[in-house]
């Protein structure tokens, strides 16, 4: 192993996504096997809720996905940071990233801003290498590796994850999200998918960074074509979905965060359904 491998994250090959896990069910998820939870959306800078999860767990990595550079400032971010490390080092992976023009009055020339508050980050002692950036189109993608461990690249396909790992090279970290609905029945699932989906329809940097990928404006107009809901929403038996998911793995990523779309009550058995196929080794 080289010693750039050897430096990055190790969140295992597969981790949950989520807006939110409970303390216990971060230590169902840990004893399933899978290395990391992720928790989406744009937590406030405190990250309060993170220490009660690694409390609960042993071995389990708690990553953002998203800190969003424009509600949570660089300085508090960086604060909870080393309260977080000092207690569970190596344990937390910040992912941050710039977040979405159409949703923050104040966005404005959004990679200036990101490349500052990496600089403040550099400036408050938050190791690069602990650190993840929300990345799709390749400027980003380059600064990531540039500047932090590497990317969180969301609402991709595998051949994204091809191309980005072309673009950052063997060293950087490339952790890529991708969306599961546990069903054989097609129509089914691409309701569930594109219910979840349809907030992105009306966002620029997905929608540019799907034309890049090389969908129409037909596939990606609400409420999303057949063909582009089956790139970002794997479905079928489990070993259709864990097919799916490797595929990301067999492209380049080191990891792949697994965002089941189903109720919380339904997580752990869902991610629990998944488990065997994904080859993971319960506790």
């Amino acid at each position: 192993m080289t010693d750039a491998a050897a430096s990055k994250p190790n969140l295992g090959r597969f981790g949950s996504f989520g807006r939110g896990v409970t303390p216990q069910q971060a230590r169902e998820i840990e004893a399933l096997g899978y290395g990391a939870v992720w928790v989406g959306g744009s937590p406030p800078a405190e990250l309060e809720w993170v220490e009660p999860i690694l409390e609960q767990t042993t071995t389990l990595q708690v990553a953002t996905g998203i800190v969003n550079i424009w509600t949570a400032p660089a300085k508090p971010v960086a604060e909870s940071f080393h309260r977080i490390d000092k207690a569970y080092p190596g344990r937390f992976l910040l992912g941050l990233g710039v977040g979405h023009p159409e949703a923050h009055s104040e966005y404005r020339k959004p990679y200036d801003a990101l490349v500052s508050y990496l600089d403040q980050l550099d400036e408050l002692g938050v190791p690069a290498d602990r650190r993840v950036v929300a990345a799709l189109g390749p400027r980003v993608l380059t600064l990531s590796a540039q500047r932090s461990a590497g990317a969180h690249p969301y609402l991709t396909t595998p051949e994204h994850t091809a191309q980005a790992r072309n673009l950052i090279g063997p060293s950087a970290f490339l952790a890529p999200e991708h969306k599961v609905v546990l069903t054989t029945d097609a129509d089914a699932a691409r309701a569930v998918g594109r219910k979840a989906l349809d907030i992105y329809l009306n966002l620029a940097n997905y929608l540019n960074n799907w034309k890049r990928l090389g969908f129409t404006d037909d596939d990606i107009a609400r409420p999303g074509s057949d063909r582009l809901v089956d790139a970002l929403v794997a479905y079928g038996t489990t070993d259709a979905i864990a097919a799916r998911l490797t595929e990301h793995l067999d492209a380049g990523a080191d990891h792949v965060a697994v965002q089941v779309l189903t109720g919380p009550d339904k997580l752990v058995p869902a991610l629990a359904e998944l488990a065997g196929a994904l080859g993971l080794n319960p506790a």
